[in-house]
Order: structure tokens, then C-alpha cells, then sequence
């Protein structure tokens, strides 16, 4: 089946940026990405100025991919966490829904666990609007396919008719 377009409507988008927002004070991070598979940002939270964030979506979604093809390759679904750990800083990064990844860079300051502990309730959060999303635009796709053009019943006989070729 093919993906759908989605559209966000500003209050769908207001409770996603609610969500993401509380997840990154009460896991005590840095910063909060929700990204969607295609590499957009769709809503950040926290200490946003001194990162890329054009450049991190987009690696994030490259980052989670490859990861699915390895994931693939010794027989997994996917891999729905990873965990990537630096000197100062770490990147929890985790699907969400079908659509979503989120992204959650913290120091030492917080904790795996922690993380973890806020990400998996907030992820159901998330994933309950993802869904609202895809439900809306899977009943506008069916609307959509449903209507008929009125231009549906010229042949190019009639056409030609009517150019009198």
C-alpha cells in the first residue's frame, strides 16, 4: 500500500509539541526531535540553537533506514530504539507509529533509563495522533477515489468530434 500524504491540522501539532515538550523536561534532556521517516522535523523542544536541525532530521532518517536494512538482513522486523553514546552528549533515538522518529540528546545530567522510562509513555502518546493523522487522511484518500470526473466519460471519439478531425 502506498503512504499516504498526511496533513497536520494546528492542534494536532500543538499536542504533539505538548508532548514533546513535557518529555524533555521530566527526562531531564537537552533537546527533543520529532522527525518524520523522510527526514523533516516535524516539532523540537528544548536547547534547539545550537544544532543543526535541518542536517540532524535528515541523518536521523538515514540513521534509522540503514538501520532497518540491517535489521532486515539477520531476520528482524526493525530495530525500534537506538542508543548512541558520545563523550559529553547521547542520542536516544526510537520509532514512533509508522511515521515518526523520535529523538532525544541528553548528558549526564539524566539517564538511560530515565529516557527510556519517559520515551516509551510518550511515544504512545505520539503514535495515538499519528494514528488520528493517517485515520483522517485514509478517509479523505477513499473520499477522493470515490469521485468521479465529469470528464471521465469523453472518448476521443467525442473529441475528435468535437475539433472535427
Amino acid at each position: 500500500m502506498a503512504k499516504l500524504d498526511l496533513v497536520m491540522f494546528e492542534e494536532e501539532y500543538k499536542q504533539l509539541q505538548e508532548i514533546i515538550g513535557r518529555l524533555q523536561v521530566d527526562s531531564s534532556s537537552k533537546v527533543v526531535f520529532l522527525v518524520d521517516k523522510n527526514g523533516q522535523q516535524i516539532a523540537a523542544s528544548g536547547d534547539v540553537r545550537s544544532i543543526d536541525a535541518t542536517s540532524l532530521a535528515s541523518l536521523t532518517a538515514g540513521n534509522v533506514a540503514a538501520t532497518d536494512g540491517l535489521a532486515k538482513l539477520i531476520g528482524e522486523k526493525e530495530f525500534s530504539l537506538l542508543f548512541h553514546e558520545g563523550e559529553k552528549d547521547n542520542l536516544h533515538i526510537s520509532i514512533v507509529g509508522k511515521r515518526g522518529i523520535l529523538v532525544v540528546i541528553f548528558d549526564q545530567s539524566s539517564s538511560l533509563a530515565l529516557v527510556r522510562l519517559r520515551v516509551k509513555k510518550s511515544s504512545r502518546e505520539l503514535a495515538e495522533i499519528f494514528e488520528k493523522v493517517e485515520q483522517r487522511a485514509q478517509a479523505t484518500a477513499d473520499e477522493s477515489s470515490s469521485f468521479e470526473s465529469p470528464f471521465s466519460e469523453i472518448t476521443d471519439e467525442d473529441i475528435d468530434k468535437l475539433f472535427g478531425d
